[in-house]
């Protein structure tokens, strides 16, 4: 069976010389949601942005069959779709629809056609249709959390890849998105800080510590191992006072 998602010594290093990423080698099969866990500075999301061609890794990335490289840039830019951390790095059209609708019509949909797939998208992740008209700066920050999900979901990705997708979302916004997520078909990487969060959506984890990636577990045992947990700096020390 074709993997969703397939990561071979995957390395990069920053124009510093600092090394981010040291050989991290994964696969995701097809419908699976996995966290992607560690510490700030773990290298997760140099690791993301390394799977859709943004930083220049090296070692192998393949998205359903196909292997990422100068050819194939867009197409595996269809295939896996990427959320930023931060939402105003995604949002850079005059209006939500617009930029909800960039990636169909990029893809040659005719407008029709996109904006019946941008508005269902926007269903999907509650964001109301009367925000469609609005300029992404009119957003409140959680709206332009869902606005960014939209704009990636839109696409009908194969793999869909989350930088800190929590961030900035009250209660009911995150209940919201973890309904969202584990309503999806697609192949899920979920790199977060919440450990609640990705325990309600993923079911297998991904550590990284110093760029490398040093635990691939069931998820439910590795959040239930707070020695682990204390060791990866997912947890604070006993006795920690904030």
């Amino acid at each position: 069976m074709t993997q969703a998602l397939s990561v071979e010594g995957l390395s990069y290093s920053y124009p510093s010389g600092a090394q981010a990423l040291r050989a991290v080698s994964f696969s995701i099969a097809p419908g699976e949601r996995v966290a992607l866990l560690g510490a700030n500075g773990a290298g997760k999301s140099t690791l993301l942005w390394s799977l859709v061609g943004i930083l220049p890794a090296t070692g192998r990335v393949t998205v359903d069959g196909v292997i990422l490289g100068k050819q194939t840039l867009v197409e595996v830019r269809r295939r896996l779709a990427l959320a930023f951390a931060e939402p105003d790095d995604q949002l850079f059209m005059p209006t939500v629809l617009r930029d909800v609708t960039f990636g169909p019509r990029a893809a040659g949909d005719p407008a029709e056609i996109a904006e019946k797939r941008a508005r269902e998208a926007a269903q999907r992740v509650s964001l109301a249709a009367e925000l469609l008209d609005r300029e992404p700066h009119e957003l409140s920050s959680g709206e332009k959390r869902r606005a960014a999900l939209a704009a990636v979901l839109v696409s009908r990705p194969d793999v869909l890849a989350l930088d800190e997708p929590t961030n900035s979302l009250d209660a009911p916004g995150r209940e919201a998105l973890a309904e969202t997520l584990t309503g999806l078909k697609c192949a899920q990487l979920v790199a977060s800080h919440d450990l609640d969060f990705v325990g309600e959506v993923c079911t297998r984890g991904l550590v990284m510590v110093e760029g490398r990636l040093v635990e691939d577990s069931e998820l439910s045992a590795l959040l239930s191992d707070r020695s682990k947990l204390v060791e990866y700096g997912l947890a604070p020390r006993k006795g920690f006072r904030p």
